[in-house]
């Protein structure tokens, strides 16, 4: 895995931005400079997919919906019946601001992801690290990636992990550090090692010493709430995010610690080599 470190900075976050709301209507007003009325979606797309690696019980189904803006793409995840498929014919040829004010939360976060993606993309954030995932098959570059993720973890002994989104190698990179993980996730059960998985994630915020949580909590609007939580217990909240890749970034720093930011096309569309890019604030710095 190859990186390149460069300086912290704090263009492209505010202290003022308190929810996913706040941030579309910072964009509609204009206080990121380009007007998302000026920029189009030339292309969308809905895929279906899913991933069960040999050995393994564990089959993960994810529902994508992605929009295309110039040279950016922006991405949600969403859950089984969120949206119907045909919604990608809907999309092409509307404005960012459009889609912005669609009634449906997964429609606006993957136009916000675009405008970001398009307007301030990772390659020239000078606050990232980024990190090639290597060729090869699905497995080794899952590995890369989960390693990656977990390298922004700094935990203690016996530490209370929330793990919002259940991805199986995060729960034995906490195990490592000898910390408890609290797994939750609406569509499993139990982890790969058996550990109970719960789908009310409330009580897992209030235990938890430090939350890791998936972008897909955006497209489910539960970001907010995380959010809120960790500002006011005042914890570490590290967002691991091929969801809204170009959105958690506008949160570092308020509220946000660490982030693993996957923009589209994801590891497991591809076998050659592609960029996710590490953010840092505070002690995770």
């Amino acid at each position: 895995m190859n990186a390149q470190d460069h300086l912290p900075a704090q263009s492209g976050t505010s202290e003022s931005v308190t929810s996913v709301a706040n941030l579309i209507s910072d964009v509609l007003s204009g206080m990121y400079g380009t007007d998302p009325l000026t920029l189009y979606v030339v292309g969308a797309f809905y895929v279906q997919q899913s991933t069960q690696f040999p050995g393994t019980r564990q089959k993960y189904r994810n529902y994508y919906l992605i929009v295309r803006v110039g040279e950016a793409f922006g991405a949600c995840c969403v859950e089984r019946g969120q949206l119907a498929p045909i919604v990608a014919e809907e999309l092409s040829g509307q404005s960012v601001a459009e889609l912005l004010n669609d009634e449906r939360l997964p429609v606006r976060i993957a136009a916000l992801d675009a405008y970001f993606g398009a307007v301030l993309p990772h390659r020239e954030a000078p606050f990232a690290r980024v990190c090639m995932l290597p060729y090869g098959a699905a497995l080794e570059r899952a590995r890369a990636r989960d390693e990656a993720i977990a390298s922004l973890l700094t935990l203690q002994p016996g530490q209370c992990v929330g793990l919002i989104g259940v991805v199986d190698p995060l729960v034995a990179a906490i195990q490592q550090y000898r910390a408890n993980c609290l797994p939750c996730d609406f569509n499993m059960e139990r982890t790969q090692d058996g550990l109970e998985v719960v789908k009310d994630m409330q009580p897992v915020l209030e235990r938890a010493d430090v939350i890791i949580a998936t972008g897909m909590t955006l497209s489910n609007g539960s970001f907010d709430e995380i959010l809120a939580t960790v500002r006011r217990r005042g914890i570490p909240l590290i967002v691991y995010a091929q969801t809204g890749s170009g959105i958690v970034p506008r949160f570092l720093g308020n509220g946000v610690t660490a982030i693993s930011a996957e923009p589209f096309p994801f590891s497991q569309f591809s076998a050659e080599p592609t960029p996710i890019y590490l953010y840092r604030e505070g002690e995770f710095r």
